[in-house]
C-alpha cells in the first residue's frame, strides 16, 4: 500500500506542475492513466504468487494427471503381468481371499448398523442376527489370522532372545533395513515383536468376549479397547520399524553377505546320493521314491505319517531346510483345526438354524483347505530340488502345481509318505561345490555347467593320509576365471 500512496503522489505532482492546466482540461485521461498505474502495480505486487502457483502446477500437478490420463506413461501390459505372477502365489491367492471376505462381511456389517439394510431386514430381530453373524466371521477371520501368524512371531522372540550369530542374520533379514546391522538394534527389534505380540493377544481377548458372551450380555467397554488395542498395536509396530533406526541407513564397513551370514532360503541346495566308493553324487534329476501309492515300501513312515503327520510334516520341512520343525508344527495344525473350532463355537451364538449350519460348514471347509499348506511345500520341494512332475499330465488341465495341491487334498497321508520317503533316501548337501567327473578322474569346470542333467557327478575331493581315505573335502570353481579355490 506504501506503493501504491507513493506512485499516486508522484503522478498526481506531475500533472499539477502541468503549466497548460492538465488536470482540469484533461480529466478522463488522467483517471485512465492512473488506473492503468494501479493495475500494474497490484499485478507486480502478487506476481510472486502467481510464479509459485504455476511451478505447482508444472511439477506437482502435470506429472500426477500424466501419471494417471496419460496412456503413454502408464504401462498396462507390465501392470497385467505382475498382477498375474503375484496371483499365482498360492499364499497371495488365499490373502486375496482373506481380504475378500472381510471386506463383504465388513461392508454388511456397516450396512445394518448404519439402517441401509432395514427395507429388506424389516424386523429388528432380523437385522439382530445379520448383525451377529457378520460380527461373529469377521471374529473369526481375524482370530485366524493371528493364529497362523503367531508361531512365526514366537519363533522370532526365541531368537531375539537365544541372539546367536545366526539369529541375528534372521532378524536383520527380517526388521532391519537392507539386513544391516542398526545402532541398538536388539531393543528396537524388541518393541517391534512386543507389539505384535500385543496384537495377537488383543484379538485373542476379543475373540473370548464374543465367544463367552451372548451379544446382549456382551461388555461393549472390553470389546473396544480389545478392538483398539488390536488395531493400534500393529500399526505402532509398522510405524516404529519405519521412523526407528531399523528403518535407516547407516554407513558401515562390516561385509555382510559372506557364505557364513546366508540364510537357508539364500542358499541353493540338491539332492545326493553317495556311490560305492562313499562318495557324494549329485543328483541333478532326482526322482520320487515309488509312487503316490506304495506305502509298503517303507512301513515305518507309512504309520508315521497316519499317526503322528503333524510332527513328520514338520520334521520333513526341517531337513529340507524349508524353517523350523515347530513352527511348521503349530502353523499346519492350526491350520487344519482352528478354523473348525472357531467356526462352529461362533455359530453357538447365531439363532437362526440356516446361518448356523453355514457358519458350521464355513469351518469344515477351511480346516479341510488347510491341508494347502501341505501342497505348497510340496510345491517348493519339487522346484527347489528338480523333482520331475506327476506323471499324469492331463490332470488339473496339465497344471503341476494345481496337482501337488489336489494330492494333498484327496490324500494328504501318501503324500508326505512319498515326501519322507524321498527325503530319507538322498543326502541334502548346499549346490556349491566343484564336481569331479568319476570316469576321468579330473576337473572339468566347461563341461560341468553346461551338462547340469549328468547325474554322475562327484563333489569331493580324494586323499590319502597313511593309507586311509579321510572324508570329502568341499570345493568351489569360479568359472569365469577356471580358477580352483579350496573353501
Amino acid at each position: 500500500m506504501l506503493v501504491i500512496g507513493q506512485s499516486l503522489q508522484e503522478t498526481t505532482l506531475d500533472e499539477t506542475q502541468n503549466p497548460n492546466g492538465f488536470l482540469e482540461v484533461n480529466d478522463e485521461r488522467l483517471h485512465q492513466k492512473l488506473n492503468n498505474r494501479m493495475l500494474r502495480i497490484i499485478s507486480n505486487m502478487f506476481k510472486p504468487q502467481r510464479l509459485i502457483s504455476h511451478f505447482l502446477q508444472e511439477n506437482l500437478m502435470n506429472p500426477f494427471k500424466n501419471a494417471i490420463f496419460s496412456k503413454k506413461k502408464i504401462d498396462w501390459s507390465c501392470i497385467s503381468t505382475t498382477c498375474k505372477q503375484w496371483i499365482k502365489n498360492p499364499l497371495n491367492m488365499a490373502l486375496l481371499l482373506w481380504i475378500t471376505c472381510v471386506i463383504i462381511s465388513g461392508a454388511i456389517l456397516f450396512l445394518v448398523m448404519t439402517g441401509m439394510l432395514n427395507r429388506i431386514l424389516t424386523k429388528k430381530s432380523q437385522r439382530d442376527e445379520w448383525f451377529e453373524a457378520n460380527n461373529q466371521i469377521l471374529n473369526a477371520l481375524f482370530t485366524l489370522m493371528c493364529l497362523y501368524q503367531h508361531p512365526k512371531r514366537f519363533y522370532h522372540l526365541v531368537l531375539l532372545l537365544r541372539w546367536k550369530q545366526e539369529d541375528i542374520t534372521i532378524l536383520r533379514n527380517l526388521y532391519c533395513k537392507n539386513g544391516n546391522p542398526k545402532p541398538h538394534e536388539f531393543f528396537h527389534m524388541m518393541v517391534v515383536i512386543v507389539l505384535l505380540h500385543v496384537n495377537c493377544f488383543a484379538q485373542y481377548a476379543l475373540c473370548s468376549l464374543n465367544l463367552g458372551f451372548d451379544r446382549s450380555k456382551r461388555p461393549a467397554v472390553g470389546v473396544g479397547i480389545c478392538i483398539s488395542i488390536a488395531i493400534a498395536a500393529p500399526i505402532f509396530a509398522g510405524l516404529y520399524c519405519f521412523v526407528s533406526p531399523l528403518g535407516k541407513e547407516y554407513e558401515s564397513d562390516e561385509v555382510h553377505c559372506s557364505t557364513s551370514s546366508r540364510l537357508p532360503s539364500e542358499m541353493s541346495f540338491s539332492f545326493a546320493s553317495r556311490n560305492d566308493h562313499g562318495l557324494v553324487v549329485i543328483e541333478y534329476a532326482p526322482e520320487w521314491r515309488g509312487g503316490l501309492f506304495d506305502l509298503k515300501q517303507n512301513l515305518s513312515v507309512a504309520y508315521q505319517t497316519l499317526f503322528c503327520g503333524f510332527c513328520t510334516f514338520g520334521r520333513n520341512m526341517k531337513r529340507l531346510h524349508f524353517g523350523n520343525i515347530y513352527v511348521h508344527i503349530s502353523t499346519f495344525f492350526l491350520f487344519c483345526m482352528a478354523p473348525f473350532c472357531i467356526f462352529n463355537l461362533a455359530a453357538l451364538h447365531i439363532d437362526d438354524e440356516n446361518l448356523r449350519r453355514i457358519m458350521g460348514f464355513i469351518g469344515i471347509l477351511l480346516s479341510v483347505f488347510g491341508l494347502l499348506y501341505g501342497g505348497y511345500w510340496r510345491i517348493q520341494m519339487r522346484k527347489r530340488f528338480n523333482l520331475p512332475p506327476n506323471n499324469n499330465s492331463k490332470l488339473c488341465c496339465g497344471n503341476q502345481n494345481v496337482r501337488d495341491c489336489m494330492q494333498w487334498l484327496l490324500c494328504c497321508w501318501c503324500s508326505l509318505a512319498q515326501e519322507v520317503r524321498t527325503v530319507e533316501f538322498y543326502d541334502i548337501v548346499e549346490d556349491k561345490f566343484s564336481c569331479k567327473n568319476q570316469n576321468h578322474g579330473m576337473f572339468n569346470s566347461s563341461s560341468l555347467w553346461s551338462s547340469p542333467s549328468l547325474s554322475n557327478k562327484v563333489c569331493s575331493e580324494e586323499k590319502q593320509k597313511n593309507h586311509v581315505m579321510e572324508a570329502p573335502i568341499a570345493l568351489r570353481i569360479n568359472v569365469e576365471d577356471s580358477v580352483i579355490r579350496r573353501t
